[in-house]
């Protein structure tokens, strides 16, 4: 039973896609850590990654649209062999696009990466960063030992670039919640990282994110394992809130898997939840679809979706609803 889809009808409410304008790419599974709220189970052992094939066949999909941005996401999306190759690509693109690289920060030290800020800085690219705490002890518990000290390294970096400081330099940090609890108000949470982040280590960012931790992948694992998975579903239930629905990020955002697999969301990615055609006997990869035709499909949902929904809501851009 979809309770999620039960709810929205009972609010009277329905959610279709909007016009595409954001062409999210997770390009692989593969990271350098092991975080307990991935909710793709990434690691370094992964062997998930997208090919010099497929990459080129999503920027020819992409020069004959109009979407203007392309988000880069993973796992690390830094590690596979042609993330610069795909950047590259995207930045010749006549109009121009936008990018953002949703990073976890660390790789940017890892041993053959070193010039990569400095790559992403020259190539104007958003960076949308993990740093679920301001706390050392937090940070370390989620991610893993030494990689709060990491962290506030590689934002050092990125301030020594210019980013956070030039315009046309944005980056923006997403905090998780470390435990089955829903994110304090986005705002007030943005002026403690703000000030203690500057105070302690002299680091400065423009946004940050709260995101609400989702009931898949490794995060529902680490549920089920701590007896909380249906303590969590129902608090998330019981904090739905209808004014985040308009602002769902899967109404403007096509996701695509390191296949070339399409879905609604990066959720319903890891869930497996791919575009069908032919009532469903066909399986739907990006170069199978018309950017033009997507207005008004409807979009999958499962209870999953009560995350997206919960408090003030959340979707790759933070909070939706002042409401919380």
């Amino acid at each position: 039973m979809n309770q999620f889809a039960e709810r929205l009808a009972g609010e009277g409410l329905n959610l279709r896609r909007a016009k595409p304008e954001v062409l999210q790419v997770n390009v692989g599974k593969l990271c350098n850590l092991t975080c307990v709220h991935c909710h793709v189970n990434a690691g370094p052992k992964r062997k998930e990654i997208m090919t010099r094939g497929t990459i080129e066949r999503i920027v020819y999909w992409l020069a004959k649209t109009q979407i203007p941005t392309a988000d880069l996401t993973g796992g690390a999306p830094e590690m596979i062999p042609d993330f610069r190759f795909f950047i590259d690509e995207v930045k010749r693109l006549q109009p121009p696009r936008h990018i953002i690289d949703r990073c976890n920060l660390t790789i940017l030290l890892e041993p053959g990466y070193e010039d990569l800020g400095e790559f992403l800085a020259r190539n104007r690219v958003e960076i949308v960063a993990s740093m679920p705490c301001y706390s050392a002890k937090n940070v370390n518990a989620q991610r893993g030992e030494g990689v709060f000290d990491e962290s506030i390294a590689a934002l050092q970096l990125l301030n020594s670039l210019g980013y956070g400081l030039d315009s046309e330099l944005p980056l923006h940090l997403v905090h998780n919640p470390v435990g089955a609890f829903l994110p304090p108000s986005q705002g007030e949470l943005e002026a403690d990282y703000k000030r203690e982040l500057k105070k302690h280590f002299g680091i400065v960012f423009n946004n940050l994110y709260a995101l609400s931790n989702l009931p898949i992948g490794r995060f529902a694992s680490y549920l089920r394992h701590s007896g909380k998975l249906e303590e969590y579903m129902q608090l998330l239930i019981h904090a739905f809130n209808s004014a985040t629905v308009s602002g769902l990020m899967c109404r403007n955002t096509i996701s695509v898997g390191w296949r070339g697999e399409v879905y609604d969301c990066d959720f319903n990615q890891q869930l497996g939840m791919q575009w069908s055609s032919n009532g469903g006997s066909k399986r739907l990869f990006l170069w199978d679809i018309d950017p033009d035709s997507l207005e008004g499909r409807d979009i999958m949902t499962g209870d999953h979706c009560f995350g997206c929904t919960a408090g003030a809501g959340s979707s790759c851009g933070g909070a939706i609803s002042s409401v919380s």
